[in-house]
């Protein structure tokens, strides 16, 4: 299973996703082989920001190894799951996607969480650092719902 996570500029919110997924499938044992990416190319070959490393290398996760990259259209080929963490960045993905059916592999994150109240991955960007202790939440808590539906 290859697995996509997808935000704007690949420094926050994707590559926590990335790092919290491949956290949690190496304790579970399920081989998933992660990527993330931005839509926009703002922060292209940059590591992720430094709020967001710190917020998982407390609890014991690091992503210090990740390099943004942009979303290309190639990557609904080369991926299983193309996972959005917001309905913008959801349409421009579908913007981009080869024909329907290519289209219909990218959705949200959250859709995996259908009983979490929120819908989106809120962006911890401009904020400060709780922002990122709660985006760090709801990725672990949907992430191990997805791998729950993996398994199955």
């Amino acid at each position: 299973m290859r697995i996509l996570l997808v935000c704007l500029g690949n420094i926050c919110r994707s590559p926590m996703a990335e790092g919290v997924l491949r956290h949690l499938a190496n304790e579970r044992g399920i081989s998933v082989v992660t990527d993330s990416a931005g839509t926009g190319d703002y922060h292209v070959g940059e590591a992720p920001d430094r709020r967001a490393q710190e917020a998982m290398r407390r609890r014991g996760m690091d992503i210090s190894d990740l390099h943004a990259r942009q979303f290309v259209r190639e990557d609904y080929d080369r991926f299983d799951m193309l996972l959005a963490m917001d309905a913008d960045n959801l349409r421009i993905m579908h913007r981009l996607a080869p024909s329907p059916a290519h289209a219909r592999k990218a959705v949200l994150l959250m859709d995996h969480a259908p009983e979490h109240p929120l819908r989106e991955v809120p962006d911890p960007y401009f904020g400060g650092d709780e922002g990122f202790d709660l985006v760090f939440d709801m990725l672990q808590g949907t992430c191990n719902k997805l791998l729950d539906a993996i398994e199955r």
